[in-house]
């Protein structure tokens, strides 16, 4: 257990380099399962959730070299078809073994997945799709998905869930012949994942679109792929320094991952300014609301992309409560999402929250610094943006679930000029 200590009012300010991005990294890991030849993954962020994907596959037999922020797999001596009961509850990601583990080795057995309590994340969508792709699903305590071969066909997803979307493709990439997904989820890392699938020799089309075909193959080989940088996390940081005053260049940025983010983040009076692969934020930047059309009260709803993500909320609710105005907030996929704003509340906040999706936030607020416990990995790191601009001393317990998805968050922000340390306990 570890918890941080912050002391507010000091501007982030520096330049900031992301990591690559978790949601990407994650699924590449399973994706290994694909090939017996070596595939190597660099840019991998240094995050607990990697770690412990990294020790499910070296559980079923997977070799495995990690050097920094590079990790070469082989699954060449795959030793076992059932998945590490403990390791799998500690990680949501751990559905993602389900397609290239019944593809390549006919079977395989894992465990209800764990990760964030932020609603109900049904498995619902990835048991269909890989039904449609021929699969064998049975279980309820545990699930075990077998299959003598991938049939191709044409997979109709009930919502474009993103892992669903990877289970889908990442199976059908050995089916020998032509599968079509249609409600694909459309996200950067699902755009990465297909990328290094490419790179192993599937033949993928319409990644980015709602409508993605795959041409399986009978076998796929091994590649070298550097997984993007993380605009979530770049994102988070850009926010830190918005509501502390700072002045932040993000580099090694795609410029194409901050459009719907910016269209968010303007509402709140928030500008960046994008040159190649440059994101600036200035100093000092006036938060304050941008009415709607007819003075109405402005709103920001998150979605499947491109509209604003999910994982950003949390982040963007901190950022209203410094800016002038009044904002909605409309969480549409997790009902649990929003549960947080109590701590934020305690802290100084203005927040109304009028059911599970929904909250308004009155700004700005004077936040003062109290003893917290974070929730989930981004509702976590806005309780940090928080702390950083309340006044006085703010104890976030529990701050390893922010580990599992930011990379050395605490040392990254004493860089940019915050009073953070972390203690064990």
């Amino acid at each position: 257990m570890a918890r941080f200590i912050i002391h507010g009012g000091r501007s982030i300010s520096g330049i900031h380099t992301p990591p690559g991005n978790k949601n990407a990294a994650l699924p590449m890991l399973a994706a290994c399962l694909l090939t017996d030849e070596p595939v190597r993954l660099t840019n991998i962020p240094l995050i607990e959730d990697v770690t412990t994907m990294l020790g499910i596959l070296d559980d079923l037999g997977v070799s495995i070299e990690r050097k920094g922020h590079s990790v070469l797999l082989c699954a060449r001596g795959i030793r076992k078809r059932t998945l590490n009961e403990k390791l799998c509850r500690a990680v949501r990601s751990s559905i993602l073994f389900a397609g290239p583990m019944v593809a390549r080795h006919s079977m395989v057995k894992l465990f209800p997945p764990g990760g964030d309590v932020i609603g109900r994340r049904r498995l619902d969508v990835h048991f269909d799709g890989l039904r449609q792709l021929g699969v064998h699903v049975k279980g309820r305590r545990d699930y075990t998905f077998t299959a003598r071969r991938i049939v191709p066909a044409h997979v109709l997803l009930e919502e474009a869930s993103v892992t669903a979307t990877e289970n889908v493709v990442m199976a059908a990439c050995l089916g020998e012949g032509t599968t079509t997904i249609f409600n694909a989820a459309c996200e950067p890392h699902v755009q990465d994942l297909c990328g290094l699938l490419i790179r192993m020799g599937a033949d993928i089309t319409g990644a980015g679109t709602n409508y993605i075909t795959v041409t399986g193959k009978r076998a796929l080989h091994g590649a070298t792929h550097r997984v993007s940088p993380d605009y979530i996390e770049a994102s988070s940081f850009l926010a830190a320094a918005a509501v502390t005053g700072g002045e932040l260049t993000v580099v090694g940025a795609k410029p194409e991952h901050y459009a719907s983010i910016g269209r968010g983040f303007r509402k709140l009076g928030m500008r960046w300014t994008i040159d190649n692969n440059i994101v600036r934020l200035n100093a000092n930047a006036k938060l304050r609301t941008r009415n709607d059309f007819g003075a109405a009260v402005p709103s920001i709803e998150d979605g499947p992309w491109p509209a604003f993500p999910s994982d950003l909320m949390s982040v963007a609710i901190v950022a209203a409560t410094q800016a002038g105005g009044t904002m909605l907030f409309f969480e549409k996929m997790f009902e649990s999402r929003m549960y947080f704003v109590d701590r934020l509340i305690d802290m100084g906040a203005r927040i109304v929250q009028c059911d599970p999706h929904r909250v308004i936030v009155s700004g700005p607020a004077s936040l003062h610094g109290t003893r917290q416990s974070s929730p989930d990995i981004r509702a976590g790191m806005a309780l940090l943006l928080a702390a950083l601009c309340a006044r006085g001393e703010t104890v976030i317990e529990n701050a390893q679930s922010i580990d599992r998805g930011y990379e050395e968050v605490d040392r990254r922000l004493r860089r940019l000029g915050a009073d953070i340390v972390r203690e064990e306990n």
